[in-house]
């Protein structure tokens, strides 16, 4: 699968643990700058099975996270957002199995964003059936920040809540796009 990063798209991804507001931020974002995100193949995945995601289909989210970027950075002209990406398959896999098969972090590095905005875990935590780590929190913001920095991924950490969160995070794409 072609990689989506082309000249004149910049592309941020929403990452980090569950439950930080990543998919209300996405889409506060593509809104606020008149394009789309991409949403969390995963979410879709889980819901089409009818029952718990498993190891085995990690490399079934894999493709089908890289299909949905494809699709929506075909059509898109100079910014798109993402909630999540193969990142987060390789931070959630290596949690808990230990390690992440190396085509799946290949294609990570390969397909990486101008920008990643890791989401802090200052948000409350929402039980929605999908999520399991409520109470460990701060570890699983740990493999986040580990596999950003093992993956040699650029990251900004993104604090507060509500309006400030949204306000955080146009200050820094604004200052991105300037750079760019």
């Amino acid at each position: 699968m072609e990689a989506i990063n082309r000249p004149g798209l910049t592309r941020i991804v929403l990452t980090g643990s569950e439950s930080t507001g990543k998919t209300t931020l996405a889409a506060q974002l593509a809104a606020h700058y008149g394009c789309e995100f991409v949403p969390e193949f995963v979410r879709e995945y889980a819901a089409r099975k009818g029952e718990p995601v498993v190891m085995a289909d990690h490399g079934a989210i894999a493709r089908g996270q890289m299909a949905l970027e494809n699709e929506y950075a075909a059509r898109a002209t100079s910014l798109l957002f993402q909630d999540a990406d193969l990142l987060s398959t390789v931070a959630y896999y290596t949690h808990y199995s230990g390690g992440c098969p190396q085509w799946i972090q290949d294609e990570a590095i390969n397909r990486r964003p101008n920008l990643y905005i890791l989401a802090y875990i200052d948000t409350p935590w929402v039980a929605d059936g999908i999520r399991d780590r409520g109470d460990r929190r701060e570890e699983m913001h740990q493999v986040f920040v580990d596999t950003l920095a093992r993956l040699h991924a650029p990251y900004i950490e993104l604090c507060g809540l509500g309006d400030e969160r949204l306000h955080n995070a146009i200050g820094m794409i604004d200052a991105l796009i300037k750079k760019n």
